[in-house]
């Protein structure tokens, strides 16, 4: 697990950095994380990886916008999500790294696409009430969380749905994660893609979540959301049909 070269060192460095920024705040830039973490190592091995640091990373969340949460939408969407999770890990037990790892880069492009009508098709003013809204997509989050770290697109679409305000929109958010995260464990450990060496590399890159936090918080009332946006779902598919081809 320690036996990284350089540039996968600085990958991971990345993935931390890109972590506590986008638990902070900006959650556009999360969709990177899954893919890099697959570009370096096993793709089901990714997701157990990572999944310590943003546990880490989310608590810190909840802390900072403890005051934000909308538990309404919240326990909308836990029952599901946990379904979601069980899902996922009958899937996970069943898949190759091979297989998971195309599933990742589809993944990512379906939810770009879902996005993108999200933000063209539907009126401004459209808010969702219907309970199987929210099942589908709490199902949807908790199983691309469980076999990818990927729900972060989902949750965007679900609350932004709702017509949260920005800081509902991110406590919401985080405590979601935070949740979600901690049911994952034992099923990551039961798949063995949680392990003590793990948990111990995933420590040492604790300062730089902590960095990535910091910078996440100072940019998030700063930054050209709409520009941001653009770029990093540019790279996102980018990454993803890469991801795909390998």
């Amino acid at each position: 697990m320690t036996d990284f070269t350089i540039i996968e060192w600085a990958v991971i460095i990345i993935c931390a950095l890109l972590i506590g920024f986008t638990k902070a705040g900006i959650p556009g830039i999360g969709i990177l994380i899954p893919i890099l973490a697959a570009s370096i190592m096993p793709a089901k091995e990714s997701t157990g990886f990572i999944l310590p640091m943003l546990t880490m990373a989310d608590i810190f969340a909840i802390i900072y916008w403890r005051r934000h949460v909308v538990w309404k939408q919240l326990l909308r969407l836990l029952p599901w999500a946990l379904t979601g999770i069980a899902a996922g890990y009958l899937a996970m037990r069943h898949i190759t790294n091979d297989q998971l790892r195309t599933f990742i880069g589809l993944l990512v492009l379906i939810l770009l696409l879902l996005s993108w009508i999200k933000d063209k098709r539907l009126p401004d003013d459209y808010i969702p009430s219907h309970w199987l809204f929210a099942a589908v997509m709490g199902a949807l989050a908790g199983a691309t969380s469980m076999m990818a770290n990927a729900a972060g697109p989902v949750m965007v679409i679900y609350l932004a749905s709702m017509r949260l305000p920005k800081a509902n929109f991110i406590g919401t958010s985080a405590w979601f994660f935070f949740i979600v995260n901690l049911l994952k464990f034992p099923f990551s450990h039961r798949l063995d893609l949680v392990t003590l060496q793990s948990i111990q590399v995933n420590l040492m890159l604790l300062p730089c979540l902590i960095a990535g936090g910091v910078a996440g918080i100072m940019l998030v009332k700063r930054i050209p959301q709409g520009a941001f946006n653009i770029i990093v779902k540019i790279l996102a598919g980018v990454a993803a049909l890469m991801l795909i081809l390998r």
